[in-house]
């Protein structure tokens, strides 16, 4: 069968955490540790891979600004990217039903949904979870951002 990094895929289920409790500039931090974790898994440089970091900003900044703050940030890789951010609130996030164009606020579920294969939220017992996926394929075969 042969070494699964010849695939373009990390190996299944491999998973990185950052905790962000009380953390200045979760949202930067995150996006970084994604970049990161993108690179390490050759999931970098196309146009997915910028459009990744922004599903795991709008993530975290949801998360920063509507539910008391992040408390984790996960990243599973494998045919899927799953991305989690974990909050302590259990009120699940709904959509703008009709964002303004111009007009910060009220968009960024809408890019979630833009970007990402699937997305959804859970809540659990000390809070919830948001999460988002990217197909692998998208990551490993993107369009080349050209730097």
């Amino acid at each position: 069968m042969g070494d699964p990094s010849s695939a373009g895929l990390p190996p299944a289920g491999q998973r990185r955490r950052l905790a962000l409790t009380g953390v200045r500039g979760a949202v930067a931090k995150g996006r970084d540790f994604t970049r990161g974790a993108l690179r390490d898994w050759g999931w970098d440089g196309t146009a997915t891979t910028e459009d990744t970091l922004l599903l795991a900003s709008e993530l975290l900044t949801n998360a920063s600004l509507h539910a008391g703050g992040c408390h984790e940030l996960v990243l599973t890789a494998g045919e899927t990217l799953l991305i989690e951010v974990y909050d302590g609130t259990t009120t699940l996030p709904s959509r703008h039903p009709a964002p303004q164009r111009g007009i910060p606020g009220g968009h960024g579920l809408h890019i979630v949904d833009r970007l990402s294969d699937c997305w959804g939220s859970r809540a659990h017992e000390h809070g919830k979870a948001v999460w988002a996926e990217i197909d692998a394929s998208r990551l490993k075969s993107g369009r080349p951002t050209g730097r």
